[in-house]
This record gives C-alpha cells, structure tokens and sequence, in this order.
C-alpha cells in the first residue's frame, strides 16, 4: 500500500494437512537435502506401514493402511511436513508466500487493480 499498490491475498489453513503427505514425495525430498542411505531407510519405515483403527462407542473398524500423511501428535510429524511443502514457493515467481506449519498466505500485489481481476 505504502508502494501505491493493490494487493489480493489468498488463506489457506489445510484440513487435514498432515494426513495428506505423500510418502514417495516427502523421501524424494528428504534425499535431494541430503538424508541417504540407512537415514533416509529409516524414515521411510517410520513412514510406511503405519495402519489405524477408528473406536466409536465400542465398534472397532478393520485395521486399515495409511497411503500418506505423517504422524501425529509426534515431534518428527510438523518438521516433516514443512519439509514437505517447503518449496511452494518455487510455483510461482509472482506470488509471495508467507508458511506457518499448515496455514499458508499467499499474495500478490500490483500497481494496476485490473491485474488483480
């Protein structure tokens, strides 16, 4: 504003965020930063495998395997999933992103309001 510009804004808090991660593209990731060989096995144990059950007033559900998503309620679980996201905003040399853990800000500013149409 202070630029005399005009500016729209995207928010996005991600439902469900940390259910969504992609296995095979997080471990791709973590191998491009450098995690080889027995580290980069480990996490992919510690990934893949993982099943879960639902429990609602004493039914159990078949067990049932995760494709995605990282743990949670784990220490390794929010960094893994800002790994995961990280490069976002590679997408796009016209935006501007702005991360916090799931939420995500994105913007975009012009001095020609038409632009923002």
């Amino acid at each position: 504003m202070d630029k005399g510009m005009f500016s729209t804004g995207v928010f996005i808090d991600l439902k469900k965020a940390f259910d969504t991660v992609d296995h095979e593209i997080l471990l791709d990731k973590l191998h491009r930063y450098g995690i080889r060989e027995i580290m980069l096995e480990w996490f992919s144990s510690y990934l893949k495998g993982r099943s879960q059950v639902t429990q609602i007033d004493g039914h159990v559900s078949p067990k049932d395997l995760n494709p995605c998503g990282v743990p949670l309620g784990s220490v390794l679980g929010p960094l893994l999933f800002l790994i995961y996201i990280n490069d976002i905003h590679k997408s796009s040399d016209k935006l501007n992103f702005f991360l916090f853990a799931d939420d995500t800000t994105i913007l975009f500013a012009h001095k020609n309001l038409k632009v923002l149409d």
